[in-house]
């Protein structure tokens, strides 16, 4: 098979104050017409810093060397102009996170319009018809009423479904994918995987698939490079490499799934948080003097409750209302109904009352780099709520933010460093260590694991265990990953198109669903 995109001995270092730091050492790949080619491999391990470097898209701080040729030409050195044509529309990505891809400023319509015009030179009625149809493709429902909407108006899967539309809005030669099924639930990433493969086979795509879930990278991928501290520790066949991994390091990758239960919660447990009758809708405003003409009805009638050391699980797909209704239940979000914390009814209380709680009601959100202040340093984004709160423990500070990087997995000797300076993983821990420093009551994890490579999910999963037993915390889990939700909750609540359709415990929910839609959604992780 002729390879589109070949890699050669291809390295790359960061230099830093006089330092130089390796990230990738002699890297050799290549990606043909209609081939699937899988990096796997741990948060840091190089693959997102390989990627971009096929098209020159790492700093002015990378020194690059080695060969990488796209359909027989040099892309290290070669001047912009050619990679101008080559990047968008020879060679397309779909980023890990799409909050920082997208625009904020623009609407949805006039970025996927943006991409359209600059490459085919398609504009007015002709862009809008081209871009319905693909809002379709990747699953955005209704598509013709988000076109005016701006990236925030939509929920995280959302966002990375538009990204997906950008990428193959051009229909490029090589689609190279850095974790483009993070933020989606199971069956939109059941829809977007038959996609990309509908796209490989008909036009003669070439897909570099970047992820730590090696049950895409079975279902997709014709060849396999596993990637370990910048090295290509082992390649091969996607069979041969699942059937009989070689190096010990694969094993271990292989090996590792968020398996067991969380302790059980004493029948005696304390009531956290509950909601009774529980209510969001955003108005739909229209004409000159904004009347509302309907509403958005992003969450109906929701009841339940979470108790001290317990988690509930929240699952359904994008847009169907699972963080609009923690968001709620945080009093971040106007709302009606009941909103009970610790024996209080809160849904009355102002901004200043509700201060004193806010280090007791803390969230993880999905998005980390969204999240994260880019002018702050580690140590500072974590202690800034130490701060906020007046909490002191009468240690130095630094000592405080090392325990706690040091529970999420992070080496303490990085708190000077900056947000863009860590891996998409590390930077979730960062937001787990900046919630759980504060030592809540009550925690939000919306999509907490979902940058996350399966070891540190499995570490991540016991942690978080571990804080719970120790600290009796009470846990909201938003998640479309149903293995990892099975291992966390002791509750779940399945929501659709923001209804509460199911709820039970994880037991039964998952052993003996009562709706269509839990079996669906349970049939769409197979």
């Amino acid at each position: 098979m002729t390879a589109l995109l070949e890699v050669k001995d291809l390295r790359v270092g960061f230099r830093q104050d006089g330092h130089l730091t390796e990230a990738v050492r002699g890297v050799s790949f290549s990606v043909g017409r209609g081939e699937t080619v899988a990096l796997v491999g741990e948060s840091g391990s190089g693959k997102s810093v390989s990627a971009l470097s096929t098209v020159s898209l790492l700093g002015d701080s990378a020194e690059v060397s080695g060969s990488v040729t796209y359909d027989g030409q040099q892309m290290i050195g070669a001047d912009e102009r050619l990679l101008r044509k080559v990047r968008g529309n020879d060679i397309s990505f779909i980023f890990q996170e799409p909050m920082t891809s997208l625009n904020p400023l623009h609407t949805i319509e006039k970025q996927l319009g943006e991409s359209l015009a600059l490459h085919q030179g398609i504009m007015g009625a002709e862009a809008r018809g081209r871009i319905l149809e693909l809002l379709d493709k990747v699953g955005i429902r209704d598509a013709e009423s988000r076109l005016n909407a701006y990236p925030h108006q939509l929920s995280g899967g959302q966002r990375q479904r538009v990204m997906i539309a950008m990428a193959l809005a051009n229909k490029p030669d090589v689609l190279i994918a850095d974790e483009p099924t993070t933020a989606l639930d199971v069956t939109i990433q059941a829809q977007i995987l038959d996609l990309l493969a509908e796209l490989k086979d008909t036009e003669g795509m070439g897909l570099l698939f970047i992820t730590h879930d090696l049950g895409i990278v079975r279902r997709i991928a014709d060849k396999v490079c596993v990637m370990q501290n910048g090295l290509i520790v082992e390649a091969g066949r996607t069979g041969e490499i699942f059937d009989n991994p070689q190096h010990p390091y694969t094993q271990k990758l292989l090996a590792a799934e968020p398996s067991g239960q969380p302790d059980p919660v004493p029948e005696e447990a304390e009531v956290v948080a509950e909601a009774e009758h529980l209510k969001v809708w955003f108005p739909i405003t229209a004409g000159l003097l904004r009347r509302t003409v309907g509403h958005v009805k992003a969450v109906n009638d929701a009841n339940f409750q979470v108790r001290k050391g317990e988690t509930v699980g929240i699952v359904g797909e994008s847009g169907s209302g699972k963080t609009t209704l923690a968001l709620a239940i945080m009093r971040l979000i106007p709302s009606e109904g009941r909103i009970v914390y610790m024996g209080q009814d809160i849904r009355g209380w102002s901004v200043r009352e509700l201060r004193r709680l806010r280090k007791d009601m803390q969230i993880v959100f999905q998005d980390p780099f969204g999240s994260l202040s880019p002018r702050m340093t580690c140590m500072q984004i974590i202690a800034e709520g130490l701060g906020v709160h007046g909490i002191e423990d009468g240690r130095p500070l630094r000592e405080v933010v090392a325990e706690v990087m040091t529970e999420t997995g992070l080496d303490p000797a990085t708190m000077d460093r900056y947000p863009h300076e860590f891996s998409g993983g590390q930077r979730q821990r960062i937001a787990i260590a900046r919630a759980m420093v504060l030592r809540p009551k009550l925690v939000v994890l919306d999509e907490p694991t979902s940058a996350l490579d399966m070891t540190v999910q499995v570490q991540i999963v016991d942690l978080l265990r571990g804080l719970q037993r120790k600290y009796g915390l009470a846990f909201l889990f938003i998640s479309h990953d149903l293995k990892v939700v099975r291992a966390m909750s002791h509750k779940v609540l399945v929501m659709k198109q923001g209804d509460i359709v199911e709820q039970g415990t994880a037991d039964d929910l998952f052993e003996r669903p009562e709706t269509d839609y839990t079996r669906l959604l349970l049939q769409a992780t197979h």
